[in-house]
């Protein structure tokens, strides 16, 4: 069963009634939404009843963060994430998660839904009307108003026993337990003062931290009529006690922490102190500085560790974009975000034939809410540089399965830029590369046109390169390689990489001089001359570019010439050979989350274990692919050689193991977990 459901990170008190009625609702497909005000626990209790619920019977349970998700457009695209399904098709990601859902058993949440309500009743209200066996559990501050919704209200907790037992228990997880009945009176007044509100209560525990019970009291008692109500502008908080609580905890803070409270709130999801320093710094807050401020705010509850980095809730950080505005300072500190995010893009484009590769893949897919942030922030500003982030966050993001949001934003980047803006070649580019990988060749092949004529009007001859690659790669995907090599060689020879007098040898220049549209020209021509059938002369080009990249630790260019040299293994007899170049390519695939790949790699694996008269090793391949395959939307793509070749290894395996016996196997295989599945046909053992 797929199971994608964040860890939970502290106990949940009291609630035992709604847990019972949440629980008991979520076992019939349908919507149910947990509702009620903010800071009042809706996410903790779907957390809670999630976790302590039992779904033998489901095929997945997932779970959607939509809080980081800033507008109705993407919501889709963060459904699908959850779902871990990285569509390459060019249908509609609704339409695609539909699909996906189909007729099995599962349960998916929707976490703070409050700020995409009318687009999140549009998607539910599509997914229950085709996936008949789907429970969605939503969280909002109001319904979604969706035909049959179930509704669990939520209201706070009692002040005198669960809000008592709430603040315990995270004044002992601050490190100042309660020690006696005097404590506990105190506890008491505090939590009748801040009318059991969950979020009001944590806030409060998190004075603990710095002042005793006494001190906090005081502290607090004093500006508990002062605050309400009197913040400069509508505060976020519809609930006068949480409205209390985070306004007190704000006054509590220094200067400094205000302040970085402030700037932090641009943030749309997680952040770092890396990030932080590059957005936040300013003032009183300085490199020296930033990470003490920071640890003040944790210590205060109002930014909480996660997942090896930093958030803020919502509630939290709407206070701070108030008072972020109330600064002056919301379009310096989006404009600084935004500039920081494209550098980061730079390093990671800069990056990306280094042995960092790997890091950057791993670091721009953590940063998938700011790219999208800050693209958006920039397109609104009608600055060109929209295209450059657009062209420089491409490549990682189709690996990552994120064609559709490369495809929207670099049509917006596009529809806003002047004609003649630095970056346009990139972008369409982008836009070319996208649509190529979502089966639309025709398309991709007129933005790899119109990608190659800026520029070369802009005298670009690295963009040149990677344009031609577009044209190979949709050439070798219609099954035209001569024509992929004719192109590939003219590119190269442009730029010195095939000398003229070498007849299409396959010499390549000193590697000193590899840029991103020369290894992926190189790439083309490997795949073009296999394509042609001239497989010596593409297996030593290949080996001499594998080496290239063993040496950098570079993987995705190195998995590429696995899969080719794989085949090229399989079509002359070197089985084990190719089982060895398969294992490798899933590696490589495997290190930087291109599960389109891994779907390609399996297919690869599965012919060579068949091969080898290894039907068991195969069976489990083949179950893998089938579900790799499933998670991209897709039966299958390869180039128009490559096809025929799994259709015969599906067909020997079930022969030689027997129907019932092949059928029992693809399902035990397929009831894992696609990491578990993956690591199994990994951890597999050669035949010898």
């Amino acid at each position: 069963m797929l199971t994608r459901v964040p860890c939970e990170t502290t106990r949940c008190v009291g609630r035992a009634a709604e847990l019972f009625e949440l629980r008991e609702l979520l076992r019939e497909p349908g919507l149910v939404t947990v509702t009620g005000g903010a800071g009042i626990g809706k996410s903790r209790l779907a957390l809670r009843g999630v976790h302590g619920g039992d779904w033998a019977g489901f095929d997945a349970v997932c779970w959607a963060d939509l809080w980081p998700v800033q507008g109705g457009d993407l919501l889709a695209a963060a459904v699908a994430q959850a779902l871990d399904l990285s569509d390459h098709t060019s249908r509609s990601l609704a339409d695609a998660i539909c699909d996906w859902i189909g007729d099995r058993r599962v349960l998916l949440v929707l976490d703070s839904c409050e700020h995409l309500v009318a687009a999140a009743r549009t998607l539910v209200a599509d997914l229950l009307t085709v996936c008949p066996r789907l429970t969605v559990l939503a969280t909002s501050r109001e319904a979604l108003d969706v035909v049959n919704e179930k509704v669990v209200e939520l209201g706070p907790l009692d002040p005198a026993t669960e809000g008592v037992a709430l603040f315990e228990a995270r004044a002992a997880a601050a490190g100042r337990p309660l020690r006696d009945t005097t404590d506990r009176l105190l506890a008491g007044r505090l939590s009748l003062h801040l009318e059991g509100v969950p979020l009001a209560l944590e806030l409060a525990a998190g004075l603990l931290r710095r002042w005793t019970l006494e001190e906090a009291w005081e502290l607090t008692e004093e500006r508990l009529e002062v605050l309400d109500g009197h913040a400069p502008g509508p505060l976020p908080s519809r609930h006068g006690a949480l409205r209390t609580a985070v306004g007190w905890s704000h006054e509590l803070c220094r200067p400094a922490e205000r302040l970085l409270w402030a700037r932090l709130a641009v943030f749309p999801g997680s952040f770092d102190v890396e990030l932080a320093s590059q957005v936040c710094l300013g003032g009183p807050l300085t490199a020296d500085t930033l990470r003490e401020v920071l640890t003040g705010l944790v210590r205060k509850s109002v930014v909480v560790a996660h997942d090896g980095g930093y958030r803020m809730l919502d509630a939290v950080r709407a206070y701070g974009r108030m008072w972020l505005r109330e600064l002056g300072e919301e379009p310096v500190v989006a404009d600084r975000h935004a500039a920081a995010i494209l550098d980061t893009s730079r390093r990671a484009h800069e990056g990306w034939l280094t042995s960092e590769q790997q890091h950057w893949y791993d670091r721009m897919r953590d940063l998938y809410h700011d790219v999208c942030a800050a693209t958006r922030h920039l397109i609104d500003s009608e600055a060109p540089s929209a295209l450059e982030l657009t062209g420089n966050t491409a490549f990682f993001w189709v690996c990552s399965g994120h064609l559709h949001e490369v495809t929207y934003y670099a049509q917006l980047a596009l529809e806003v830029a002047p004609l003649q803006a630095p970056g346009r070649s990139r972008a369409l580019w982008a836009l070319g590369l996208a649509r190529i990988l979502q089966g639309d060749h025709a398309s991709g092949r007129g933005h790899a046109n119109a990608s190659l004529r800026a520029a070369f009007g802009a005298g670009d001859v690295e963009g040149v390169r990677q344009a031609v690659y577009l044209e190979g790669l949709a050439a070798l995907l219609d099954g035209e390689p001569d024509g992929a090599l004719r192109s590939a060689d003219e590119a190269l020879r442009a730029g010195g990489a095939v000398p003229p007098d070498a007849g299409g040898s396959g010499t390549v220049a000193p590697e000193s001089s590899r840029t991103f549209g020369l290894v992926l020209c190189r790439l083309v021509r490997v795949f073009a001359l296999a394509g042609c059938g001239r497989l010596a002369e593409a297996r030593r080009e290949a080996q001499v570019q594998r080496e290239t990249c063993v040496d950098l630790q570079e993987y995705w260019t190195r998995s590429y010439l696995d899969y080719q040299l794989a085949l090229i293994a399989l079509a002359e007899g070197h089985h084990h050979a190719a089982v060895g170049h398969a294992r490798d390519m899933l590696d490589a695939k495997r290190r930087i989350g291109d599960q389109f790949g891994i779907a390609m790699g399996l297919d690869l694996l599965a012919t060579g274990w068949c091969a080898l008269d290894d039907p068991g090793r195969a069976v489990v391949a083949i179950a893998a692919s089938h579900r790799f395959w499933g998670a991209v939307g897709l039966l299958r793509r390869a180039t128009p050689e490559v096809l025929p070749m799994h259709a015969q290894t599906r067909a020997r395996t079930r022969a030689r193991l027997g129907g019932a016996e092949y059928d029992e196997q693809v399902r035990k295989a397929q009831s894992m977990a696609p990491d578990s599945l993956l690591r199994t046909v990994l951890g597999q053992q050669r035949a010898r």
